[in-house]
């Protein structure tokens, strides 16, 4: 059990890493980190709770079955009644607890996937619809500070970007739908940074 806790736990890190269930993964040392102690919870206290159950019901089952032994000593009886040791049932849960926490985590991952490329892509595509918007409609000071533009998320594909004024007190705003094509862009009359909007809201 315990070499697949160390083989799983560091395989686990390295989904969290490259195939992380959220929008942005973790580095693979925290991962692995993170990895470890819920690994360790599974192994303390859900494997042996489970090894509990399983060998009190094997008791049950070997308590309740009917005394009939063909062979003269009795050792077939007691073949039939005994199932595995403790020890045994907590290793074997605890690999396959291990093996499915993992194989969990892979799907998670492999389920995000698409929605972690669509929202990257859509930030992408956000970004560049700003900058070529700025610099076709914007007044000097917007072209000038369009690399400080910042964004929040309103809607899956729908942003806001402001670029801030010389000041930093004020911002000329851009809603901007991705999810139209080409990209649809709609100034927005309140000059409110960002930070100040999501205040509001």
């Amino acid at each position: 059990m315990w070499p697949t806790f160390a083989v799983v736990t560091f395989a686990e890190g390295l989904l969290l890493h490259y195939l992380p269930p959220l929008t942005s993964g973790v580095e693979i040392v925290p991962g692995v980190i993170i990895a470890s102690f819920v690994n360790l919870f599974l192994l303390g206290v859900v494997a042996p709770w489970l090894a509990r159950r399983l060998e009190g019901r094997q008791a049950a089952g070997a308590s309740s079955a009917p005394p009939r032994d063909p062979s003269p000593n009795g050792a077939g009886a007691a073949a039939r009644g005994a199932g595995p040791p403790y020890e045994v049932l907590l290793d074997r849960i605890g690999i396959g607890i291990l093996v499915a926490g993992a194989l969990g985590l892979l799907a998670a991952g492999l389920a995000s996937r698409p929605l972690i490329v669509s929202e990257t892509e859509a930030t992408e595509i956000n970004a560049r619809t700003v900058r070529g918007y700025a610099l076709r409609h914007g007044n000097a000071e917007t072209r000038a500070n369009v690399d400080a533009a910042n964004t929040i998320r309103i809607a899956e594909g729908y942003f806001r970007t402001c670029i801030p004024a010389n000041d930093r007190r004020t911002a000329w705003c851009l809603f901007v739908d991705t999810n139209r094509r080409p990209p649809h862009v709609r100034e927005d009359s309140s000059p409110t940074p960002n930070d100040k909007y999501a205040e509001r809201g």
